[in-house]
C-alpha cells in the first residue's frame, strides 16, 4: 500500500470527521508506521479512544481493555505497542514477558488507575481478611498483583457473580462499583468515606475517572428537549444516576455494537470524544450528536507521530518487576478466562 492509498483509505472513511490536509499529514506517518511494522515484526494495539487519523491507520487490532488484553495474550510477534495508556501497556507485558512492549507516549497516565496504590489495597485486606478483591484493569501493575482477579467495565458484573462470595472487595472506581453493586444486588459501602452501615456485601473505593464523572443528568435532559427521539449510551463510569438516565450502558464495545446493529436515527454517547467520532466514521448513515467536550489528556497523548518515534527508537519499553508480573497475571489471566 502506498501513501496515496493510505490517504484514499483514510479519506473514504473520515472525510466527515477530519480535514483532508491533516489526513494527507496523517496518511503519511500511518505509511511508514505501517512500514515499520512489519520490518520489525511488531503489532499496534489501538484503544477505543484514540483519534480517528490513528485508530483507522495503523493497529492491528482495536477495541476496548478486554479485546486488547485477549489479543496481547495471543500474538506472536516481537513488540508489541500499545496505543492506550500506561496500565494497558503494563497488561501487556504482564501477559507477554519475553517480548518487548511499548507505549509512544512517555507519560499516558490515568487519573482512575492513580487513585489507589498497592499499599491502600493491602492495608483493606487486612481489614476485611479473606474477603475476595477485584480489581479494575484501570489499575497499575502493583495493584492488580494485590488481587484476586481483575475485570473490565465489560465483564464486571459477571466477575463479581463467579466469585460466588458474600462479600467483595470492589476497587477502585466508585461509580463503576456502584453500578455493578445495583446490577448485582449487592449493598455497597465506602470505608475511607467514613461508612459504618453493617448490612453490605461489596466494599468500595472512591477512585474517578476525570471524564466519565463529568457528565451530568442535566447533560442528559437537555439534550433530549432538542432531540427526543435520540439514544443515549453511558459507559459504566458514569454516575448511577447518570447510567439511569441512559438508555444503554456498557463498556466501549458494547457501545459500538449496540449503535451498528440498532436502528435508531441519532445517538448521544456519554463517553472520551474521540470514540464517539470514531463510531460515527464506522456508521456514517446514523447522527452522532456532538455534545462531547472531553477528551481524556491521558489518551490524548498518543499520536502517530510519537508511535512512529517508538517504532523508530524502540523507546517508552515498558517494564514490570518479575515478582508483581507474576501475581498480577493470575489475577488478569482469570479475567479473560471468564470473558
Amino acid at each position: 500500500m502506498t501513501v496515496q492509498d493510505t490517504y484514499n483509505t483514510l479519506k473514504e472513511r473520515l472525510r466527515d470527521v477530519v480535514p483532508d490536509a491533516e489526513l494527507r499529514i496523517k496518511a503519511e506517518l500511518a505509511y511508514e508506521i505501517n512500514r515499520l511494522k512489519t520490518e520489525r515484526n511488531a503489532v499496534i494495539l489501538g484503544h477505543n479512544y484514540m483519534e480517528p487519523a490513528l485508530y483507522y491507520s495503523i493497529p492491528d487490532f482495536v477495541g476496548d481493555s478486554l479485546e486488547l488484553s485477549r489479543k496481547a495474550a495471543q500474538t506472536d510477534k516481537d513488540i508489541i505497542i500499545f496505543c492506550g495508556v500506561r496500565f494497558m501497556a503494563e497488561t501487556a507485558k504482564i501477559l507477554n514477558p519475553g517480548k518487548t512492549v511499548l507505549l509512544p507516549a512517555e507519560k499516558a497516565g490515568c487519573s482512575l488507575a492513580a487513585s489507589i496504590t498497592a499499599e491502600d489495597v493491602r492495608i483493606l485486606k487486612s481489614r476485611f481478611p479473606g474477603v475476595p478483591v477485584v480489581t479494575y484493569v484501570n489499575t497499575y501493575a502493583d495493584v492488580k498483583a494485590e488481587s484476586d482477579i481483575c475485570c473490565t467495565s465489560g465483564n464486571a458484573a459477571s466477575v463479581v457473580r463467579s466469585l460466588e462470595s458474600d462479600l467483595v472487595i470492589f476497587l477502585p472506581d466508585e461509580y463503576l462499583a456502584r453500578n455493578v453493586a445495583a446490577e448485582t444486588g449487592k449493598r455497597i459501602v465506602f470505608p475511607a468515606k467514613g461508612d459504618t452501615e453493617e448490612d453490605f456485601q461489596m466494599i468500595g473505593w472512591e477512585g474517578r475517572c476525570e471524564v466519565h464523572e463529568r457528565f451530568t443528568v442535566e447533560d442528559i435532559v437537555n439534550v433530549r428537549k432538542q432531540f427526543p427521539d435520540v439514544v443515549v449510551l453511558a459507559h459504566p463510569e458514569c454516575s448511577p444516576e447518570v447510567v439511569e438516565a441512559s438508555d444503554f450502558s456498557g463498556s466501549t464495545t458494547a457501545m459500538e455494537r449496540f449503535v451498528r446493529e440498532s436502528k435508531a436515527p441519532r445517538y448521544l454517547l456519554l463517553t472520551e470524544c474521540s470514540m464517539g467520532d470514531n463510531v460515527a466514521a464506522a456508521n456514517p448513515e446514523k447522527e452522532m450528536l456532538r455534545l462531547c467536550n472531553i477528551r481524556c489528556p491521558h489518551m490524548n497523548q498518543i499520536t502517530l507521530e510519537d508511535t512512529l518515534e517508538a517504532l523508530r527508537k524502540t523507546q517508552y519499553v515498558i517494564e514490570v518487576e518479575e515478582s508483581v508480573r507474576i501475581r498480577a497475571a493470575r489475577a488478569v489471566e482469570r479475567m479473560i478466562a471468564i470473558g
